[in-house]
């Protein structure tokens, strides 16, 4: 494995890695709430009353963000090598994998591994392990 020294970004990085903790600290300690991206949308999806408005603004949020990003800056061009087949089966095994793992990558990386939660810690340790292996195997062993 080699670094793309030109395009290495380790404090743009750094700095994207510490607004999102400060965002969802900020989320948990003024809303009590927990940034995980699947619970929000699950929410919409089974709204209860007097929830509903946050969550459309968190979503808002998400997909508005790269439109004003994009007002300053170009865009990056995006290069998916996948076809639509496998890129659907992947989604839904995400789906169901979010669904197994009680949250997303999201909450339990970002913010239950903060919270120092036992079960976000496995969740995410089992995420990674099956994304190295998946990586080795399609890269080094079927490949």
């Amino acid at each position: 494995m080699t670094i793309d020294w030109n395009n290495f970004t380790p404090w743009t990085s750094l700095a994207g890695g510490a607004v999102l903790g400060l965002s969802a600290a900020l989320f948990v300690l003024l809303n009590g709430r927990i940034a995980g991206i699947s619970g929000v949308l699950g929410g919409l999806l089974r709204p209860r009353a007097g929830d509903l408005a946050w969550r459309i603004a968190f979503v808002g949020g998400l997909l508005v963000a790269p439109l004003v990003f994009g007002l300053f800056m170009e865009l990056p061009t995006m290069q998916v090598a996948a076809e639509a087949p496998l890129l659907v089966v992947a989604g839904l095994l995400v789906g169901v994998g979010t669904r197994l793992g009680s949250g997303c990558t999201s909450g339990h990386g970002v913010c239950g591994i903060s919270r120092l939660s036992p079960r976000s810690i496995v969740a995410t340790l089992s995420f990674m392990a099956s994304g190295f292996l998946t990586v080795f195997l399609t890269h080094h062993v079927l490949n």
